[in-house]
């Protein structure tokens, strides 16, 4: 679930100079937009959950290695 707060602070400033219509409430456009973001992050999700368990084979020496790649920072 996304930081209601920080989209809303993020669409601020990428909306910046353009007019929002006024029968369309701020709010009611970032928790819209969350929830659009939200969809496509749980597909993108499921997307590398595949990929990354090699469709349900997992190569776990490569998983180790991945592991290992992200300690180091």
């Amino acid at each position: 679930m996304l930081d209601r707060q920080v989209v809303k602070e993020f669409l601020q400033k990428k909306l910046n100079g353009i007019e929002i219509p006024e029968n369309i409430s701020f709010n009611n456009l970032v928790e819209t937009f969350c929830k659009y973001t939200e969809d496509d992050y749980h597909e993108w999700l499921k997307d590398n959950f595949k990929s990354f368990f090699n469709h349900g084979n997992p190569a776990w020496d490569w998983v180790r290695e991945r592991i290992e790649h992200y300690s180091k920072d």
